[in-house]
């Protein structure tokens, strides 16, 4: 009986040992994921911005002409 309780309380701090790692992974994935969508929201947005100011500075070469 006693070898099964120990077995028993050796399993369960495995298994709170792996669901920590494994919650821990999940958040690591999930940090990287956003940081990775940040910067190609942000590489979008400079594009666009890039795109309006040349169209704007072509606008303002065509009305001194």
């Amino acid at each position: 009986m006693r070898n099964t309780e120990q077995l028993s309380s050796i399993q369960r701090e495995l298994l709170d040992i792996f669901m920590s790692m494994e919650v821990a992974e999940h958040e690591a994935r999930k940090k990287h994921a956003a940081v990775r969508y940040l910067r190609a929201r942000r590489g979008i947005e400079i594009h666009n911005e890039e795109k309006r100011l040349e169209r704007d500075i072509g606008d303002y070469d065509d009305t001194l002409q």
